[in-house]
Parts: structure tokens; sequence; C-alpha cells
């Protein structure tokens, strides 16, 4: 189900998909049955995260693979959604992020991004 990728290197973007990868199943995604890739740009690199969900179960790896739903956003933008000091409708108003394909996937995965530090929000997990 979950599939191993690479030794994370501690940047707020890899450990985001280290957690996802480790959860395995999502309740918050459960009505969900699709893949979502991110094309993560850090100046001339582009790094490549592929998340297929099936109905809350979760596969994470880093390759360039195919989706029904690809976002493109720089490592910055990416770094501040996975830590919840953005959110990923702001990015995307501001033209920060990028999305193709199905935006319905989309907008589930947005779920998977934690609540801003201090919004008070209950966790749903």
């Amino acid at each position: 189900m979950v599939a191993a990728t690479h030794h994370t290197s501690g940047s707020p973007t890899d450990d985001f998909f280290a957690a996802l990868e480790a959860r395995g199943h999502e309740p918050l995604v459960k009505s969900a049955s699709g893949s979502v890739r991110f094309d993560i740009r850090d100046g001339e690199h582009v790094a490549h995260w592929h998340v297929t969900m099936t109905k809350g179960d979760l596969t994470v790896v880093h390759q360039n693979l195919d989706a029904d739903a690809v976002v493109r956003l720089d490592k910055e933008t990416f770094d501040g959604m996975s830590t919840g000091t953005l959110n990923a409708m702001t990015a995307a108003l501001r033209g920060d992020l990028v999305p193709e394909g199905d935006l319905g996937l989309v907008l589930l995965f947005q779920r998977l991004f934690p609540a801003p530090p201090a919004s008070g929000r209950r966790s749903e997990r």
C-alpha cells in the first residue's frame, strides 16, 4: 500500500511527504480515488512527488508519473503549505500554485495540509 521512496532530507516538503507516506490511510480523503503529482521547482531542479489516493489509502512515490491532476509550484510555496503557514487556495489565487487536470482531487488533497499553527482548528485525525 505504501511505497518506500527515499530518505528524507529534513526539508518541510520532504518531511510532509514522508509523514503522508507513513499514514498509509487517511480518512480525510476517503471519498477520493485518483492521483496528484506535485512538480516542485527549486531553482533549476524540479522534484516530482506522486500521490495516489484510493478511498483514503495513500501511496507516495518520488517519481515523475502520469497523474489525474498536476500541481506546479516552487519549493518555498510548498514548504509554506506543508508547515501550515500558507493556504493552498491563497497560493492558487496568487498564481503561485498552478493546478491542472482534476481540480476536485486537488481540492480534496488540500485537506491533508496542516492548519495554520494559531488557527485553533481541531485535528481531524
